[in-house]
């Protein structure tokens, strides 16, 4: 059976204040993740919330998409979805953390 599993993940970190985190939650499932959805070479996207970590300087969100390619999130049609809607007016000016990164899958293991 082939491996059909992306081969890169794009990995969001967000830290934002915590009266926001309403609002946050509603674009980013509602407008955000939607329009990158749609993106070609996006296959999904999951987003977890931080329970405990080793370091204080964790951000409480993350955000993991599966993509086709490394150069996905740096296309036009990328950049087209994430500047769309509500969030980058009202969430990306106030978030206090905001990283990035890009992961070539190396191996997947399943029992």
């Amino acid at each position: 059976m082939p491996d059909d599993k992306a081969p890169f993940i794009y990995i969001a970190q967000i830290a934002i204040p915590a009266e926001l985190e309403r609002r946050f939650t509603e674009l980013y499932d509602s407008e955000h993740v939607p329009a990158l959805m749609s993106v070609p070479g996006v296959r999904s996207c999951s987003r977890f919330k931080l329970v405990w970590a080793d370091t204080p300087e964790m951000p409480e969100y993350l955000a993991v998409y599966d993509v086709d390619a490394p150069d996905v999130p740096k296309s036009k049609e990328w950049r087209a979805a994430s500047g769309a809607g509500d969030w980058p007016k009202e969430i990306r000016p106030r978030m206090t953390v905001r990283r990035h990164g890009m992961f070539e899958r190396v191996k997947s293991l399943e029992p």
